[in-house]
């Protein structure tokens, strides 16, 4: 493993990413990093991805990551939860990352979409511009809108309006009229 104390979990992160394309399990990187990189710098000590896995197969990705060193633990969401699991993996230094098993209303092509950007000499696949903003008003927390109003302000005029549209109304219709609370400020 890279890391070599606490306060690294993007490095933990670049690890975990080794073990899932050895795998060849889809992933993007959300959360605090890729807020960084849609033009929202705030600090954030932890790393989070989503990974496009059936929930069935969180099992044998939990063996995976505990046989290559990791430390593990698999918290399945009630049927009521968006988030049907979350893997969360560490190491001594009690760095983590947190990798989401599915989020409901998210976009298949989610994926399809996310973007490489270089990181600590290699590359990371993180969720694209309107997918994040999506995602962050279906959450709907303080922080999310926050983030979802910064990453609109900071690209406007790069956003594609109507993929951002119907991805926030696959996410319901408090996600819909959210965005467009965002969009007309």
């Amino acid at each position: 493993m890279r890391t070599v104390g606490p306060g690294q979990s993007a490095l933990l992160l670049m690890d975990a990413v080794g073990v899932l394309e050895m795998e060849k399990i889809d992933y993007a990187v959300i959360g605090g990093m890729a807020a960084s990189v849609h033009g929202v710098v705030r600090a954030s000590l932890d790393a989070d991805a989503i990974v496009s896995l059936p929930i069935q197969q969180a099992p044998a990705l939990e063996r995976k990551f505990r046989g290559a060193g990791f430390r593990t633990i698999l918290n399945r969401g009630d049927p009521d939860d968006p988030i049907p699991a979350v893997l969360g993996i560490g190491d001594s230094f009690q760095n983590r990352v947190d990798l989401l098993v599915g989020l409901r209303g998210l976009d298949s092509a989610a994926f399809a979409r996310a973007v490489e950007v270089p990181f600590q000499g290699a590359s990371l696949r993180f969720i694209g511009r309107e997918d994040f903003v999506a995602m962050k008003v279906f959450a709907g927390g303080p922080q999310d809108v926050a983030d979802a109003e910064a990453v609109i302000g900071a690209g406007r005029t790069a956003l594609d309006t109507a993929l951002l549209r119907r991805l926030a109304k696959q996410f319901g219709r408090d996600a819909a009229e959210l965005l467009e609370e965002l969009l007309a400020s």
